[in-house]
């Protein structure tokens, strides 16, 4: 049973607001250094989508491509047993973060830049698809 003198502020307004609110759980994750910040771009032919990763590299970090969706993802290496002591710190957790797009992605055109801690992912859309009639056969 949690008291309010044991919650965390966050758990504190959570309790208030009730866990329903799908909002709140974004702000409380992010205020909690769940995920990384992220700032998205829209132009007539493309999304720019940065994301500060400071202290990561380009190996440790996984993109993938869905038609109307990017999944940007992070596995922490396990901690180096040295003469056979774990170290006390141990590694931030794996996360992964899922962004919707309003239209479908032209994935031959994608591309992705890591540079000084920032990640760089362009997103060019894909050619619309036009109208076409059928024929009915009968």
């Amino acid at each position: 049973m949690n008291t309010i003198m044991n919650m965390d502020p966050w758990g504190l307004l959570d309790e208030l607001l009730g866990t329903g609110s799908r909002a709140f759980r974004s702000v409380r994750a992010r205020a909690a250094g769940r995920f990384p910040p992220v700032n998205v771009f829209l132009d007539d032919d493309a999304v720019i989508v940065d994301m500060e990763l400071p202290g990561k590299t380009a190996k440790g970090v996984e993109l993938t491509l869905e038609q109307q969706a990017v999944v940007i993802s992070d596995k922490p290496a396990p901690a180096e047993v040295k003469d056979g002591k774990t170290p006390e710190a141990q590694p931030a957790p794996a996360w992964s973060r899922r962004l919707e797009l309003p239209f479908h992605v032209n994935a031959e055109k994608a591309n992705a830049k890591f540079a000084n801690g920032i990640l760089r992912i362009e997103l060019p859309k894909a050619d619309a698809v036009g109208v076409k009639r059928i024929a009915i056969a009968g």
